[in-house]
């Protein structure tokens, strides 16, 4: 599962998600870290002493992140960071962020992640960390630009980038190699994909492989990206519209209704019941779109048989959303100048690289990718990062949990074929958009 928390998953708690609507009662108090946040940041003297608590939901990034603190340490020897792992499987890390929230007892320093940074950030639970980079703790031209946008909700800027992840073509090269179809390239296009992906399918008709599939319960991995690629989008940049409704968007659903119309992809039930990440590492899928945190699963299965491309080009691009959670700290922040000192540091290329040495998340601190690129030789994992310079970030608003229920109830007769996929574009750009009303 991506460590990130990204769309699968998210799906889990949506009802979660939901809930912290709620947040906009209670609200936070931003008296004691909004002052420091306004004012540009200068580093608090060493000998500061203080405890910070550090929430996060991956036990497997918990080694990595306590050598980070080691190192922070030395600058700051007097202020114990002790790390809270809360395990993201259904809903339990929101559910107890958001009774956190709702009791004014968040975490010190936290992760935070697309669907959520505007709920918390305009229900005024968080610091604006604009301070810092006017002080110039944090250049966020450090980067990718995507990111940024992603944590700047309303001008301000919410959170420090941690890591990204973006999504490439995934292939076999020995079914690839049996069927006698040769293998993708960067340069490859829809009709390339679906042109494979036919001669592949009926190679292996009755033996239950398939040529090409996606994550059609989720969009980071499949249709969100086909959408964009087609010029069109699933919000607009102010969150406050859908973009299911442009012809972009409809062509770029219609992408994956062909391929399963025409055999070349499983049925969405076949999808629904087995992701198409496990029907590829079982060898049941030639060609599968996914994201970078699944090329050490996908490694570990296939071995040298597994090839990574770019993203198949649609009519206007080959562009991939893009992911990646960020670390913040509340508005009520005790102790802020330690937060912002952790914080800053947490941003800086040495933490980054702490991060890259794990191998599980590519960090977002441009230039320090380097040893994850390199942690499967056999695959070139660049172009992650070629991808990442002109993604798109990922579609969030206030209350995105709301609009995400209605993407998983509707969009799968589109998939099935039991309604036309313009008519269940159209349905559910108006329902997103009743629900993005109540959001002003």
């Amino acid at each position: 599962m991506n460590h990130n928390v990204t769309r699968r998953s998210f799906l889990s708690f949506a009802a979660a998600g939901a809930a912290v609507v709620s947040l906009a009662a209670c609200g936070g108090n931003s008296a004691a870290g909004g002052s420091a946040a306004k004012a540009a940041y200068a580093a608090p003297a060493q000998d500061l002493s203080a405890e910070l608590s550090y929430a996060i939901w991956d036990a497997a990034q918990k080694p990595a992140m306590q050598k980070i603190v080691t190192e922070f340490n030395k600058q700051y020897p007097n202020i114990k960071v002790t790390i809270d792992v809360t395990p993201s499987k259904g809903s339990a890390y929101w559910t107890k962020i958001q009774t956190q929230a709702s009791s004014n007892t968040l975490p010190d320093v936290f992760w935070m992640n697309g669907p959520h940074i505007k709920l918390y950030a305009q229900n005024n639970q968080l610091m604006p960390l604009d301070g810092l980079v006017s002080g110039k703790a944090v250049d966020t031209a450090n980067y990718p630009k995507a990111l940024v946008d992603l944590y700047t909700v309303n001008g301000a800027f919410y959170g420090v980038p941690k890591d990204f992840d973006t999504s490439a073509l995934f292939y076999n090269k020995a079914l690839f190699k049996e069927a006698g179809v040769s293998e993708p390239t960067s340069n490859w296009t829809w009709d390339d994909v679906k042109s494979a992906g036919t001669k592949l399918s009926k190679f292996y008709q009755g033996k239950g492989v398939y040529g090409y599939a996606g994550d059609l319960t989720g969009g980071q991995t499949s249709y969100y990206n086909t959408m964009i690629e087609a010029g069109g989008t699933v919000i607009s940049t102010d969150g406050k519209k859908s973009g299911y409704d442009s012809a972009g968007s409809i062509a770029g659903l219609q992408f994956w209704r062909d391929l399963i119309e025409s055999g070349v992809s499983p049925s969405m039930q076949q999808l629904t019941d087995t992701a198409s990440s496990d029907m590829f590492t079982s060898r049941k899928l030639a060609m599968t779109m996914d994201g970078s945190w699944t090329v050490g699963p996908a490694q570990k299965a296939l071995g040298d048989d597994l090839g990574i491309v770019s993203l198949p080009k649609g009519p206007k691009s080959n562009q991939s959303v893009i992911h990646g959670l960020a670390n913040v700290i509340p508005a009520n922040a005790k102790n802020p100048a330690a937060a912002q000192a952790f914080v800053a540091f947490l941003g800086t290329q040495d933490a980054a690289k702490i991060q890259a040495e794990t191998g599980t998340v590519i960090p977002a601190f441009n230039g320090t990718q380097d040893a994850w690129v390199k942690s499967v030789p056999s695959v070139d994992l660049s172009v992650f990062l070629e991808l990442a310079k002109d993604a798109s970030p990922y579609p969030a608003s206030v209350n995105t949990a709301a609009w995400n229920e209605l993407e998983n109830t509707l969009l799968p007769q589109a998939f099935a074929g039991t309604k036309p996929v313009a008519d269940v574009a159209k349905d559910l750009a108006s329902q997103m958009n009743a629900a993005l009303a109540k959001e002003s």
